[in-house]
């Protein structure tokens, strides 16, 4: 199986759907390489910063997904180079 890397930028506007969210990359989470969440209290939003190796499929539907949720914005930056599972990179 194909994966790719790929860096998810997650904005949160509306604090309802954090439970939908981590709903959602809990369904993922054997993809998940590294997940860093940043809490913005002066401009009431929260940041989330997503690393994932998963097969394309599975990164966009997780962000379309996510960002289908109300209040929440999502973009997507891919590694250009596809793994096989199981790879180490070297």
């Amino acid at each position: 199986m194909k994966t790719r890397v790929a860096a998810l930028s997650i904005i949160v506007d509306d604090p309802e759907s954090v439970e939908k969210i981590n709903d959602e990359l809990h369904k993922v989470r054997s993809y998940v390489v590294g997940r860093m969440g940043i809490p913005y209290s002066r401009r009431g939003i929260s940041i989330i910063s997503l690393v994932i190796d998963a097969p394309q499929d599975v990164i966009s539907s997780v962000a379309g997904k996510v960002g289908a949720l109300d209040g929440v914005s999502v973009k997507v930056a891919y590694s250009a180079y596809e793994f096989e599972d199981g790879a180490d990179g070297e």
